[in-house]
């Protein structure tokens, strides 16, 4: 299973991020996307990433060219059929990233690998939407991914061995730190994070402290790089609360019910940073 060719399904922030780490890694690779907007947006994305690593020293200034060359768009499904691996990048919703699992799996070469950059829904389930469920595996990477050193490597109920370590493999080869988990619900960073994240909104909603007081404490009492409730802007807020529901669905404990302040925010399109407004104004 040796991978030459990359397709990654998405090119918002996160597909954007994997697309631009798989260039950096010395991969041809080809993102797709519905639309040519978002596509050219997704595209743009990636090259200012380029230049900024040639702007920090991190490649060279004339390899950037190169990296260019290496990089395809579509938004054509069937352009990533010859691919060695594709990774899903989409919104995280269960029935859009099975039915794209779908598509690649009717489409997509026997030899092809099938991984989803999922946060939290089930690699068996996705799994489940294909005739290859040993070559479907999880490929969780964090934003912004050219900075953030981990991957969750999730293996389905199914992923074999072998796909297995040519993820655990590649991701090295990607300069990243692959960690193995179990399919669960939030796997292990979300069902850690996500929790903490909405204890934090609901100390805001009621009353127990601003939000600036609330991520200060968080910053300079726990060294947190940034608090809770900026990272949850940062993240998408609409993102944070689709993880809460498949953690209180998935475990069914209430422990994980999703405040209803973020809810409130999600429904009045207050999803943070990519929407200028969420706990905080950009």
């Amino acid at each position: 299973m040796e991978i030459k060719k990359i397709g990654v399904v998405g090119a918002g922030t996160m597909g954007a991020g994997i697309a631009q780490v798989c260039i950096g890694g010395g991969f041809e690779v080809v993102v797709r996307e519905v639309a040519d907007e978002l596509l050219e947006n997704g595209l743009a994305r990636i090259c200012r990433g380029i230049d900024k690593w040639a702007e920090k020293g991190i490649v060279e200034a004339d390899a950037t060219e190169g990296m260019r060359a290496a990089l395809q768009g579509t938004t054509d499904l069937a352009d990533l059929y010859d691919c060695d691996l594709v990774i899903e990048a989409i919104v995280e919703d269960l029935d859009a990233k099975a039915q794209v699992f779908r598509e690649l799996d009717t489409g997509c070469d026997e030899h092809t690998i099938l991984a989803s950059n999922t946060s939290s829904i089930s690699i068996t389930r996705l799994a489940a939407a294909t005739d290859r469920p040993e070559q479907v595996v999880g490929m969780h990477f964090f934003n912004p991914v050219p900075l953030m050193k981990l991957v969750e490597i999730v293996r389905g109920e199914a992923t074999s061995d072998e796909v297995h370590d040519v993820i655990d493999a590649l991701a090295r080869g990607l300069h990243k730190t692959p960690v193995t988990v179990a399919d669960v619900p939030g796997f292990v960073s979300n069902r850690v994070l996500m929790p903490m994240i909405n204890e934090a909104v609901f100390c805001l909603q009621e009353g127990v402290a601003t939000a600036e007081d609330i991520d200060t404490v968080m910053h300079l009492g726990m060294a947190h790089p940034m608090g809770p409730l900026r990272l949850a802007d940062l993240i998408g807020l609409d993102i944070c609360l689709a993880i809460m529901e498949v953690l209180h669905r998935g475990y069914g404990d209430s422990k994980y019910r999703p405040c209803p302040l973020l809810r409130r925010k999600v429904d009045a399109g207050h999803t943070g940073r990519k929407a200028g407004r969420g706990f905080y104004r950009y």
